[in-house]
C-alpha cells in the first residue's frame, strides 16, 4: 500500500493549487454579482469540518484498509487483465457504490445524523464541497467491500475514490449553468444545486458523485427548475453556527426522541427510519412532503366547478 500513499500524496499536491485557483476565481465572481456566495464564518466552518474528517480518516485508515485487504484474499475473481477495462469498470462500480452510500445517508436517520453536516450550510460554493460528513470514514469502506470480493485491489479502490472526490467537490458552484447533453450523463453543478436545496421538490434528489445515470435509473433524479429557485441549508435550521452544534445537533434530536416514553422497538425506528419519521405522524419525511405537495398542486389545477 506504500505506492497508494505516494499516489494519494501526488493527487493532493496537484489538486490543492487547482482548488485554490478555482476558489479565488469564484470569490472574485461572487463579489461582482448580486448573490454573495461566501461568508468568512461559513468558509471557516467548511475548513474545520474538512480537517476533522481528514483527521479521522487518517487515524482510522489502518483499520479500514486492513479490512479491505483481508477481504481481498477471499475474492471470487481474479483482477481484469486489460487495464483500460479494469479502471473503467472500477470507476463505474465505485460510483454506483457511492450512490448507494449516499442514498442510505439520506434515508436512514442514523447515517443522516452524520451526513447532515454537509447539508447544513445556507451557502453553496466550492468550499461547501469540503464541508465533510465528519464521521463518514468510519463506515464508508463497508460499501467498497463488494468491489474487493469481485477482484478489485483495495489500493486501487482508495486511489479511485480520491480521484472522483475531486470532481465531487468542483460541482459545488452557482457559477456554472446547465451543460447541455452532459446533463444526461454527469452530475453537473445544476444537478448538485438541486441536491443541496431545501425546497420540498428537491429533497433527497441527485445522489450521484460523478454520474447522474444512477439517479435516472433508480428514480432519484430531479432537474433544476427555473420556477423553483434553490434555497440551501436544512428544512429546519439548527439555530446556531457553532461547530459542535453543526456536527452533533441531529444526535441531540435523536436523544430527545429516545427519551420519550416509548417501547424500544419504536425508539429503534427513530434511529433506522428516514429523517422526519415519527410514531404519531407529527412530522413528515421528504417523501411525505413531496406527496403532499403533488396532491396540493393536483387539487389546485382542478377547476372550481369540478371540485363541487
Amino acid at each position: 500500500m506504500a505506492g497508494t500513499y505516494e499516489l494519494e500524496d501526488f493527487i493532493l499536491k496537484i489538486s490543492t493549487p487547482f482548488y485554490i485557483v478555482l476558489i479565488a476565481l469564484e470569490i472574485f465572481l461572487s463579489n461582482r454579482s448580486d448573490r454573495k456566495s461566501y461568508t468568512f464564518k461559513d468558509t471557516a466552518t467548511n475548513a474545520a469540518l474538512m480537517l476533522l474528517n481528514g483527521g479521522i480518516d487518517l487515524l482510522f485508515r489502518a483499520v479500514y484498509v486492513g479490512v479491505l485487504v483481508w477481504c481481498y484474499q477471499y475474492r471470487f475473481f481474479e483482477p481484469i487483465i486489460n487495464p483500460f477495462i479494469y479502471w473503467t469498470v472500477l470507476f463505474l462500480l465505485e460510483d454506483l457504490a457511492f450512490y448507494v452510500l449516499h442514498y442510505v445517508d439520506h434515508h436512514s436517520r442514523l447515517f443522516w445524523a452524520v451526513h447532515v453536516t454537509h447539508h447544513s450550510s445556507e451557502h453553496f460554493n466550492l468550499t461547501t464541497g469540503f464541508r465533510s460528513s465528519v464521521f463518514q470514514p468510519l463506515y464508508r469502506f463497508v460499501y467498497f467491500i463488494p468491489l474487493v470480493f469481485i477482484g478489485f485491489n483495495p489500493a486501487d479502490i482508495v486511489v479511485m475514490y480520491s480521484i472522483t472526490q475531486i470532481y465531487g467537490i468542483i460541482v459545488h458552484t452557482e457559477h456554472v449553468r446547465k451543460l447541455g447533453w452532459l446533463e444526461y450523463i454527469l452530475v453537473t453543478p445544476s444537478h448538485h444545486r438541486v441536491h443541496h436545496a431545501s425546497n420540498v421538490q428537491y429533497l433527497d434528489k441527485n445522489m450521484g458523485m460523478c454520474l447522474i445515470i444512477w439517479d435516472r435509473i433508480f428514480g432519484t433524479f430531479q432537474e433544476e427548475l427555473a420556477e423553483v429557485p434553490t434555497h440551501y441549508g436544512l428544512t429546519k435550521s439548527t439555530g446556531s453556527e457553532r461547530l459542535a452544534k453543526t456536527i452533533f445537533h441531529e444526535w441531540q434530536e435523536i436523544g430527545k426522541d429516545f427519551n420519550q416514553p416509548l417501547d424500544f422497538k419504536t425508539k429503534l425506528k427513530y434511529l433506522i427510519k428516514a429523517p422526519g419519521w415519527s410514531h404519531d405522524g407529527s412530522r413528515q419525511t421528504s417523501k411525505q412532503l413531496q406527496e403532499e405537495l403533488t396532491a396540493n398542486h393536483y387539487h389546485a389545477s382542478i377547476p372550481e366547478a369540478e371540485k363541487v
